[in-house]
């Protein structure tokens, strides 16, 4: 492979035929490519010390090499604007002078030079539903064959959802002691453990790991523990629970892991297709319309106001800027925009947060661009990059107890492939997941195949805060984004402590956690540096 490699151009070619999930470095004649993963997985920074460019796949590691400070801008926005921030906000570094790469960009080295490079574009949506799954089905099996460790055994998850399930059954194939991993549900209407067990009755070569809801942290338990200090970690709730399972993994002899995580982030039906099928199929259209608007309630007239609105995603970001601090639309509102919902400052936020990340918004909408032509395309690589960099955080969190994590459906070439489908066939209302089902029909049960249901993990998080929310409230009585000015503590705990209508404001604590907890990490952190200080000895 590499001795067709001339220039770093021809790099591009080489990177198709490559399968699994990687950092890409390449050296030609004096200069050096750097490039990570299409999804954000693998991610790519890259700072100055003195005249000499750094290149590395964590930020956290370039900024204690060259004592880069926080970001301020970047925390107020990510204070603010939570889990809902889109790239290419919420893939910029959280330091001041460290530069993220976007994933479908490389990083050239040259002498004491750095220069950002686009390489790759999304594929054309044009491949029929059937023609796609055969692509799909060809990359999965690919990104899952041989996955086994050189030492240890190598486990899955096995939630009963056709997303890990489909990973059990791909690694069964080649794995002989496959060990399948899950929680057990605490939600009397849970129906994930009926599929679960269907599916180890058709693996009877694995080993089945089961714990108990009594075995496992409770949700927000540890919800002072930072995950690492690259980023604010978008999984607080789940941190003590996730640290839980890696161990016992550990202990169970397995050394790497595969997890669904990816799979809603490239199957699900986001119906952004619908702005360009209107345009270009309107009777298709009007079906799927009618079916969307059945399931999801949308009101009739905020639909047709969405759809009939060709705004740029210059405007949206304009939009987002001014209108931050308005009251959150209403729950049935159609995701059909750039973003899939509003940007909106919960009230705990202060004005000096508020305004930075005006600034920041404003910024972006000068510069923005879309992340494909076709707006449905857009969202799902607007879900993929938002997601990537957080399932790296996950991957770390396993590899303190020494478990390798893997997810497959965020490999390059499974990404390409569910991409280049035609945008209507694998959304369409009436089927749950039919791209990943048609691509695992043979290997996976047909009962698994077919459902059309979700677990349901309510039960969990009420649980959680119940027992921890008072423990959290204290945690910011001493809050060092209250410190920075960045929060009104008063406002939070009254919030929190009234009666909730819905999960927004637990998801929004959830992401204010995260934030909250990386500046202890990253203040703690900056003391250690400035105490540790070695004169050389020359």
């Amino acid at each position: 492979m590499a001795k067709r490699v001339r220039e770093l151009v021809d790099v591009d070619r080489l990177t198709e035929s490559l399968h699994g999930s990687f950092h890409l470095i390449v050296s030609v004649n004096g200069r050096t490519r750097v490039q990570g993963s299409l999804a954000g997985f693998r991610r790519v920074y890259h700072a100055r010390l003195g005249d000499v460019p750094l290149v590395a796949d964590r930020a956290d590691a370039l900024a204690c090499m060259t004592a880069a400070d926080i970001d301020e801008e970047a925390l107020a926005v990510r204070v603010v604007c939570g889990a809902a921030l889109p790239p290419p906000v919420s893939e910029q570094s959280m330091w001041v002078g460290v530069r993220a790469v976007p994933p479908d960009h490389y990083v050239a080295q040259e002498h004491h030079s750095a220069r950002e490079t686009r390489w790759w574009h999304p594929p054309a949506p044009d491949v029929p539903l059937e023609n796609g799954a055969l692509l799909v089905r060809e990359a999965l099996l690919a990104g899952t064959a041989d996955r086994h460790p050189t030492h240890g055994r190598l486990s899955s998850d096995l939630s009963g959802g056709m997303d890990s399930t489909s990973l059990c059954f791909l690694a069964a194939r080649s794995t002989s002691d496959l060990l399948t991993f899950r929680w057990a549900e605490a939600e009397a209407g849970n129906d994930d453990s009926s599929f679960a067990a269907h599916a180890a009755q058709s693996l009877p070569h694995a080993e089945h790991l089961v714990v108990p809801q009594s075995d496992l942290p409770d949700i927000f338990a540890d919800h002072d523990s930072e995950a690492d200090i690259e980023q604010p970690y978008l999984f607080s709730r789940t941190l003590a629970r996730t640290r839980y399972s890696a161990q016992l993994l550990a202990r169970h002899g397995a050394r790497w892991h595969l997890a669904g995580h990816g799979a809603d982030e490239l199957f699900y039906k986001f119906p952004g297709y619908l702005h360009h099928l209107l345009r270009r199929h309107p009777v298709t259209a009007v079906r799927h319309l009618r079916a969307h608007r059945a399931l999801s309630r949308w009101p009739l007239a905020a639909t047709a106001g969405e759809l009939l609105r060709s705004s740029s995603i210059t405007r949206w970001w304009h939009d987002q800027a001014d209108g931050i601090t308005n009251a959150a639309l209403p729950t049935r509102f159609p995701p059909l925009e750039w973003g899939f919902v509003p940007l909106r400052a919960p009230e705990w936020v202060s004005e000096e947060a508020v305004s930075a990340t005006r600034a920041v918004l404003s910024r972006t909408a000068q510069t923005a661009q879309p992340l494909a032509p076709d707006r449905g395309q857009h969202q799902f690589l607007h879900a993929l990059r938002s997601s990537g960099p957080a399932y790296a955080q996950l991957a770390r969190v396993y590899a303190e107890a020494g478990v390798q994590l893997h997810v497959p459906y965020l490999d390059d070439r499974t990404v390409e492939a569910a991409l280049s489908v035609r945008l209507h066939e694998p959304i369409t209302p009436w089927q749950y997941k039919p791209l990943l089902a048609a691509s695992m029909r043979g290997i996976v049960p047909y009962k698994i195949l077919g459902r059309q249901t979700k677990g349901e993990f309510s039960e969990d998080v009420r649980v959680g805060l119940r027992r921890h929310l008072p423990a959290m409230l204290r945690m910011f009585d001493d809050s060092a984004l209250a410190d920075r000015g960045l929060i009104n503590v008063d406002v939070l705990q009254r919030t929190l402590l009234a009666p909730q209508p819905d999960s927004s404001r637990h998801l929004a604590l959830e992401r204010l956690v995260g934030c909250e907890t990386w500046l202890r990490g990253v203040t703690t952190m900056k003391s250690r540096r400035s105490a540790d200080v070695r004169v050389p000895a020359w």
